[in-house]
């Protein structure tokens, strides 16, 4: 691919968004972001570094920044003289995170233009810039090289259909060369980059396990939950879809065993909520409306932002959602508290930690309404069975921590 075909491509994706945008209010929240970004950049960016060296911070989702996070905090911790910028690409993470106390500054990262990125590296002048996992944007690592700043990405996966490895990746690989050092997630990445004459590499892990273990050290109280809760056994829904809630539904209106279920959507849709309570035999309540009286509810949903990982805390098992679509959420969080895990069969593969926990026997990956009933039927009647998937998840996430250290350890030696 050469530069003139990827900007090309670049602004036609701009393109769709800026159409895209006249009735999907997320496309129109990923333009609307970037108008006059770069003005209101100039005239607020030196308020908040106030002259110090900055230190930018790239993810391209609110997933990419959770697993940045763990260095971002530590970055602050062993370098206070530096300003934090962190920018995003979706407005899923932006809208989240705009308020990060770690970051000087947050905004959305300009399209990827030669124009955007040389004025965008020049006005924010970074002494070093990080890029999450799957981050790769040709001219803002060009101008970055220019500029001569530090470059590093973490967290990363490579695979060999990547167009890094493929016969029409020259441009691909050309980005890899900018860069100063890749921290991957695993050996066969490693490999894969010394393949092509990629050196400068090591390999720490993921950092997300870093951060769900954080979590689970400060899980907040939540007193509406444990009211909620009470002694009943109680089954976490995170990130669900309607085609997880078709297949949870049938199994939550057969059940006979006690149990409270907590469901956080992957999006929040009044009308969707409504629709899966009018599905649901059970009694019913929203977090957002909860008075005293919803203690003998069933189920609750939760209609806010944020509260997930501090949920799991007060569950005996999770049931992840996305693996009958697009693909699977999160299941560490979960993990890491020593809830066995449920999720559809369908698209999880391609995540690690599914696969391994599978394997191990602290998740399952169901089919159907009817599989996913008999597994929960068998952990709500044997705790110690139950104990020991949990215990299995939870051994699995502590023995794979410590990658922010690998990650903090290249910067030392980058800014020494």
């Amino acid at each position: 691919m050469s530069v003139l075909i990827y900007t090309l491509s670049i602004k036609a994706y701009s393109w769709l968004m800026h159409v895209v945008a006249l009735f999907h209010p997320k496309a129109k929240r990923w333009v609307d972001g970037r108008k006059g970004l770069l003005l209101r950049l100039s005239n607020e960016l030196p308020g908040s570094t106030e002259g110090r060296p900055v230190a930018w911070f790239h993810a391209a989702s609110l997933g990419e920044f959770e697993q940045g996070r763990p260095v971002m905090e530590a970055f602050q911790k062993n370098y206070p003289g530096y300003a934090i910028l962190l920018t995003f690409f979706s407005p899923s993470g932006y809208e989240v995170r705009k308020n990060y106390a770690v970051a000087d500054y947050v905004c959305y990262l300009p399209l990827d233009t030669a124009v955007n990125a040389r004025k965008f590296v020049r006005l924010v002048n970074p002494r070093i810039a990080f890029f999450i996992k799957y981050e790769f944007w040709y001219h803002y690592l060009h101008e970055l090289r220019l500029q001569k700043a530090s470059i590093v990405s973490f967290a990363s996966i490579f695979r060999p259909t990547q167009p890094f490895f493929r016969f029409y990746g020259q441009l691909h690989r050309t980005m890899l060369r900018y860069f100063d050092h890749i921290v991957v997630q695993n050996g066969e990445s490693e490999r894969l980059l010394a393949g092509i004459g990629i050196s400068s590499v090591s390999c720490a892990g993921d950092t997300r396990f870093d951060r769900v273990h954080q979590i689970a050290q400060a899980a907040r109280s939540l007193p509406l939950i444990e009211a909620f809760v009470g002694q009943v056994p109680c089954l976490v829904v995170g990130s669900a879809w309607e085609a997880d809630m078709k297949v949870l539904i049938e199994v939550l209106n057969g059940l006979e065993q006690p149990l409270k279920v907590i469901i956080a959507p992957h999006e929040i849709h009044d009308a969707e909520l409504e629709q899966w309570a009018k599905r649901l035999r059970l009694k019913t309540a929203r977090y957002s409306a909860y008075t005293a009286a919803d203690v003998s509810a069933d189920c609750l949903f939760i209609d806010n932002v944020g509260m997930l990982s501090s949920l799991y805390r007060y569950g005996q098992m999770a049931y992840i959602g996305g693996a009958f679509g697009a693909g699977l959420h999160n299941i560490l969080e979960a993990a890491t508290f020593g809830l066995p895990v449920f999720f559809g069969n369908k698209n999880y593969r391609k995540f690690q930690e599914a696969v391994d926990l599978t394997e191990a026997g602290g998740a399952l990956a169901v089919s159907d309404a009817s599989e996913l009933g008999k597994a929960m039927v068998r952990l709500l009647t044997d705790s110690a069975l139950r104990a020991e998937k949990g215990n299995l998840n939870r051994q699995y996430v502590q023995a794979r921590t410590g990658a922010t250290e690998q990650v903090m350890q290249v910067v030392h030696r980058l800014l020494s």
